[in-house]
Order: C-alpha cells, then sequence, then structure tokens
C-alpha cells in the first residue's frame, strides 16, 4: 500500500488569479502597494501569514501581517464567488483523480496551504468527498516546506514516509517531501519554474495531469 499526497492550489486547482485578486484586494485595503502576480504565484503554497509577510519582504508575523491575514480570510469567500474567480481543476485532473481513488493499493490524501475551509470548498466543488483518506492544512501544520503535514498524513495513515509520494507545483512542496522522506513529483503546470522544482530536489516533474498516472 503506498500514500500519494496531493497540493491543491496549482496541481489539482488553477487558484492563481482568485489568490491575486483577494492578495490585491487586500493590500489596497491596508494602503500597501499592490503586488504583482509574480509576487503573488511566488508565495502560493506557504501558509497565508506567512505568504503575506514574504510579499511585504520580512520573516516575521507581526500585527500588521495578522491584520492583513484576517482580512484576505473575511473576503476570501466573496471573491471568489464572483464568475471570473473560480478554481476550476486543470485539465484531466478530475480523471485521473478517479482512476488513482478506485486502485485498491493506493491511498490519497491533501496537503495545503489552504485553510481547512478553504480545502473543503474545494472537496465540495469538485466532488471528492469520498477521494481523500487523509489531510492536513495551514490551520494544522507549520507551513511547508515543514514536513509535518506529510509526518502526519502518514501516521494516520499507517504508511512509511519511504512508501508515500507528494505531488505538488512548488518548491515547498518538494521541500517538505524530501525533509519527510518522502519520493517527490513536482508538477509544472502550476505556478513554479521548471528548474526551481528540479533545483529543489524533485525526484520527476510531470508536464501533463495524465503523466500521473504512469508514475503512481
Amino acid at each position: 500500500m503506498k500514500l500519494v499526497l496531493f497540493d491543491c492550489d496549482g496541481t489539482l486547482v488553477d487558484s492563481g488569479r482568485l489568490i491575486h485578486e483577494v492578495m490585491v484586494r487586500t493590500f489596497v485595503h491596508h494602503d500597501m502597494p499592490e503586488p504583482t502576480y509574480e509576487a503573488t504565484k511566488a508565495i502560493i503554497g506557504v501558509t497565508l501569514d506567512s505568504a503575506i509577510a514574504r510579499i511585504m519582504g520580512q520573516e516575521h508575523i507581526d500585527e500588521r501581517v495578522a491584520a492583513m491575514t484576517a482580512h484576505y480570510k473575511a473576503i476570501y469567500g466573496d471573491v471568489r464567488a464572483l464568475p471570473h474567480f473560480q478554481e476550476p481543476l486543470f485539465d484531466d485532473i478530475a480523471h485521473v483523480m478517479a482512476t488513482l481513488s478506485a486502485r485498491e493499493d493506493l491511498l490519497l490524501g491533501a496537503v495545503t496551504g489552504k485553510s481547512r475551509r478553504g480545502l473543503n470548498l474545494i472537496i465540495e466543488s469538485h466532488g471528492f468527498e469520498k477521494t481523500f483518506f487523509v489531510s492536513r492544512t495551514a490551520d494544522d501544520c507549520p507551513s511547508k516546506p515543514h514536513p509535518a503535514m506529510v509526518l502526519e498524513c502518514c501516521a494516520e495513515a499507517g504508511i512509511d514516509a519511504s512508501e508515500t509520494i507528494v505531488i505538488g507545483d512548488s518548491i515547498y512542496d518538494i521541500g517538505m517531501a524530501k525533509a519527510a522522506g518522502a519520493k517527490a513529483l513536482g508538477v509544472s503546470w502550476g505556478y513554479c519554474a521548471v528548474d526551481a522544482l528540479w533545483d529543489a530536489g524533485a525526484d520527476a516533474v510531470l508536464h501533463a495531469p495524465l503523466e500521473i498516472l504512469a508514475h503512481v
């Protein structure tokens, strides 16, 4: 039995435009310069407070970052409900997840920088209620690349990290997987450059969702 853990943003769903729109509105509300889309893409994958701090050019979480984090969370649902800011699955992801879910030799899980509420919205929107055996979010564990998300999922599933595959689009996913002792598969259809995934230690980089089936 193997455990396959999926990142969410940039791996399963195309949420970049939504995240950026909410981030821009948050920064403007707090009289901060609007972040560029490149700046937003660079932090997708880490927990929200750390992401906001990094865009601001700081590593510590202070009161201003905490206030901006709370504002982001407060407006996220309303922005997500707008027609142009949905979180669609990438092409063929639905087929990939259905195929993997049907295999008796696999357990699937989610490891995401989203909040638990954010992950639940994805699960409900795309019919993944029975897909993930385990999951960890930003509400449960330290930010990626800390290995806690992977290690806790492994412990809950009763599967060693050496029998676990982490699939994600960011250097934070790759770093988390390697720190936990799991195999790391990068994907090129998300928000990170392919060279950066290799440099982070990816065991392979996939260029289309259907390639996941050949590697799992």
